[in-house]
């Protein structure tokens, strides 16, 4: 079965998340052909992209496929883990990737509607960014993400509590662009992505990429990037990491002991 649906609509690229049983968890299979459809798209000069779930889906995705992550010792968010070069494929991509979310969305997942370069939800989408309920240490570039998003206030109220973020509070801290009724929708996507598609594609991509050099234009000595390592690094190989991921496969509460 195919985890990402790729269509062509009236000349909008569409990828679709398709994995309902496993509520379309950040399977290192779906992001793998998540950057291979972009490159698809790519090579057929698609202008504009929406991710989307299935219809009226509950869980739009549940974020990292827990059972895949790597054991204690190991970097669970790799430079080169197929999630991250996921994300670097819709930041790279020539045209604007737009998440049109309804349903839930939940850690890794979160990250990625806010790499997307747009995104449209209804009433029943809401955002959870959940490292800290598994001891998992997340990375510069996520947390980056979000701080370009939402700001640093937002971002660290999100990371620290771990909780829901409502659709209408999402819309005001501008994880979403646009919030529409859950009938509404797709012909509202559809209608704003037809809209940048009829624009100058060489000039919408080079005006995507200059907000990318922009956005990830912070210095940083080698020290503090050797820092930031060694502190993921604490995490990663500490109790706390392995009995998130024990406590998740055991379906109970994790007993963190901080260390």
């Amino acid at each position: 079965m195919d985890l990402i649906l790729e269509e062509i609509i009236d000349g909008i690229g569409v990828l679709t998340l398709n994995n309902p049983a496993k509520r379309n968890a950040l399977s290192l299979d779906l992001c793998a052909e998540m950057a291979d459809a972009l490159d698809h798209f790519k090579k057929k000069r698609v202008p504009v992209v929406i991710l989307r779930a299935q219809k009226n889906a509950k869980v739009w995705s549940a974020g990292h496929d827990i059972t895949q992550l790597p054991k204690v010792h190991h970097d669970p968010l790799a430079y080169d883990s197929p999630m991250e070069i996921a994300f670097r494929r819709i930041q790279g991509y020539p045209g604007p990737v737009i998440a049109m979310i309804q349903g839930s969305v939940w850690g890794g997942a979160t990250d990625l509607t806010v790499t997307c370069d747009l995104a449209v939800g209804d009433e029943t989408s809401t955002f959870a960014i959940t490292p800290v309920k598994m001891g998992l240490p997340y990375n510069a570039s996520g947390i980056m993400h979000f701080i370009n998003r939402v700001g640093s206030n937002i971002a660290k109220e999100m990371f620290f509590t771990a909780e829901p973020v409502k659709a209408i509070r999402a819309y005001h801290f501008g994880i979403l662009n646009n919030l529409v009724k859950s009938s509404e929708i797709e012909e509202f996507t559809f209608d704003l992505a037809r809209k940048i598609a009829a624009n100058s594609p060489l000039a919408v991509s080079v005006i995507k990429e200059q907000f990318r050099i922009l956005s990830e234009a912070h210095p940083i000595s080698p020290e503090s990037f050797e820092r930031i390592q060694a502190l993921r690094r604490k995490v990663y190989n500490s109790g706390d990491y392995k009995e998130g991921i024990k406590a998740f496969m055991e379906k109970r509460k994790p007993q963190f002991k901080g260390k």
